[in-house]
């Protein structure tokens, strides 16, 4: 019963839309399938560290609350700035878009882990979330974190996977049209940019 409250919650958690879900579903609809499908796994690596730190740091992180992660903060959020302000700028090329999807996947994968590596409320939520689970079980506490940590990640995978899929279908429509993709992509500029403001302002 314990792991289903976590594969349920974890599920409602994850399909919150977010930074990942936005970056990868912005990816899937400028760029393709094959593109979302690395914007899901870099997000998904982009979280790796943030479990880690809340697994084997968590009560040297209470302490360092206000200092370090107020740097974190900062530079996440002027990350995301970066990013949507790139996206207002720059121009489209469909020809670039859909012919070189593979040589720009380093791309993808790279800004997809920034954008989580650089969000430090996923460390919190995890030194959070995880030890309500991990307690109930009969595995060592540290053990138990990890297990249910990698479940989140590989959850967060399949259902970012799913998004830049779905996305990626609808590329076929905004293709022939570089001012409906530019729309869209000024939408997605748009949305990173209040995430940027929600994320410099918000008290962690």
């Amino acid at each position: 019963m314990n792991t289903f409250s976590f594969l349920v919650t974890s599920i409602i958690i994850i399909l919150i839309p977010g930074t990942g879900v936005t970056y990868t579903i912005s990816a899937g609809i400028t760029k393709g399938k094959k593109a979302g499908i690395f914007a899901a796994l870099g997000c998904t690596m982009g979280i790796l560290p943030h479990l880690c730190i809340s697994i084997l740091l968590s009560s040297l992180l209470m302490q360092m609350n206000n200092k370090a992660f107020l740097i974190i903060k900062l530079i996440g959020a002027t990350y995301l700035l970066y990013l949507g302000i790139g996206m207002i700028s720059s121009k489209i090329s469909f020809e670039l878009a859909n012919n070189r999807s593979e040589e720009n996947a380093r791309t993808i994968i790279r800004s997809g882990i920034l954008i989580n590596l650089l969000n430090p409320k996923l460390t919190l939520f995890f030194f959070s979330f995880l030890p309500q689970y991990a307690k109930s079980t009969g595995y060592h506490f540290t053990t138990a974190c990890l297990l249910y940590g990698f479940g989140f990640m590989l959850l967060t995978l399949l259902v970012f996977i799913g998004y830049g899929l779905l996305a990626g279908i609808t590329n076929k429509i905004f293709i022939n049209s570089p001012k409906r993709i530019s729309l869209i992509q000024k939408f997605f500029a748009v949305i990173f940019i209040v995430f940027a403001i929600q994320l410099a302002f918000s008290s962690i």
